[in-house]
């Protein structure tokens, strides 16, 4: 579907800045957003329906998803940004009354139902969380907006800022973009990751905890590839930030090659490497796995033939199955195939009789060839068509 930019008559000037803004946001995923048009290109979008993500709220609601930056000017020279300063390329900014009269026109156009909104760094970190501040107040408090709104939080944003963003958004992000000092030193040499990055996701803790009620939901970032990290390091700090600063999500960006920046020779990381990162996130998170127990190979790395849940239970399982008749739900969700609302339901299905065989499994949906090898039902393996890793 494609929306004339006619549709937008008075808006002519910003939404020539959208076209120039909205593609660079494909550096910064989020809200597991696809993009109608292309999504990995710097190249001015062709017409609106490009500049929209359809996206997927965090309890599960599709929407479409305006992903833009207020401004592409950035001070900061990160090595690995399209944006970094000396870089050639065109820039522009929105002022926040500008992006806000925009966005609105599109919501009432049912173009678009949330906003993600983010920033180059341009007259110091705390102006630029500013004017992303003062176009969220205007959305809500000028025209009413009560849809999602998704903010950064800047590098070295003021602990002041971080509540203001804290009370407009129903999401804030910190971008960490590498898993420590010194991989960040790598990739953001003027960057500080501890006082400027990881600080700000604590500030967003501690203000979930000393004023309980209903706060935003808070991610970050990794770049993937570019600094030399291990997926040991890379999922280290995201089971400490999930454990200790309640992080929702943290995504994982491959890294990839930008001319005419320091890092335009530095080869691209595989992007099955970032699957198996975002599959390891979830067991942290979901399945109540650690760190330590992950398959990670010598060098620190997570194997790319099999995804880490399948590896650790070909480690830990083959030769001690789970007995699904009596395990809890912890168990089961360990085992492959079986994930916490299938746990549920064999929970449930187990009050009407025990377990027998595969077919048992079928009704509930459980995809019986990567369960089978790691279960016992009554005491027995099930009988199974042998895969091809065992042949």
């Amino acid at each position: 579907m494609k929306w004339a930019d006619g549709a937008m008559e008075g808006h002519v000037d910003a939404v020539e800045k959208l076209k120039l803004l909205s593609p660079a946001t494909c550096f910064e995923p989020a809200e597991e957003a696809r993009v109608t048009g292309r999504s990995t290109s710097l190249q001015p979008a062709r017409d609106l329906s490009d500049c929209i993500s359809h996206a997927v709220m965090p309890g599960g609601k599709h929407i479409a998803l305006l992903k833009t930056l207020l401004n592409s000017g950035c001070e900061r020279d990160c090595g690995y940004c399209a944006f970094r300063n000396g870089r050639d390329g065109r820039r522009t900014a929105f002022t926040p009354d500008e992006l806000a009269r925009l966005f609105m026109a599109l919501v009432q156009k049912r173009i678009a139902e949330g906003i993600f909104l983010s920033s180059a760094i341009a007259g110091g970190s705390p102006a630029t969380e500013d004017r992303l501040i003062a176009t969220a107040e205007l959305l809500r408090r000028r025209y009413g907006f009560r849809g999602y709104i998704h903010l950064k939080v800047m590098p070295g944003a003021e602990r002041d800022q971080v509540v203001a963003a804290m009370k407009l958004a129903n999401r804030v992000s910190v971008n960490l973009e590498a898993p420590n000092t010194g991989r960040l030193a790598r990739l953001a040499p003027h960057k500080r990751f501890a006082e400027e990055l990881l600080l700000r996701l604590r500030w967003i803790e501690e203000i979930r905890r000393e004023s309980p009620g209903r706060w935003p939901s808070s991610t970050t970032q990794f770049v993937v590839g570019a600094a030399g990290e291990s997926d040991v390091e890379l999922l280290t700090t995201t089971e400490f930030l999930q454990r200790k600063a309640g992080l929702a999500r943290a995504y994982f960006s491959s890294f990839s090659p930008v001319p005419d920046t320091p890092l335009e020779d530095h080869p691209p990381s595989p992007p099955l490497r970032e699957h198996r990162l975002y599959q390891s996130s979830f067991l942290l998170r979901d399945y109540g796995f650690t760190t330590e127990e992950l398959p990670f190979s010598e060098g620190g790395n997570l194997p790319l033939d099999a995804d880490p849940k399948l590896a650790w239970a070909r480690q830990r399982l083959a030769q001690q199955p789970i007995e699904l008749n009596t395990a809890d739900k912890q168990s089961l969700i360990r085992v492959p195939g079986i994930g916490p609302q299938r746990a549920e339901m064999l929970l449930r299905e187990r009050r009407r009789g025990q377990l027998r065989e595969l077919t048992d499994l079928r009704k509930l949906g459980i995809p019986v060839q990567r369960a089978a090898p790691f279960i016992l039902m009554a005491g027995r393996r099930p009988a199974y068509q042998l895969s091809l890793w065992e042949n």
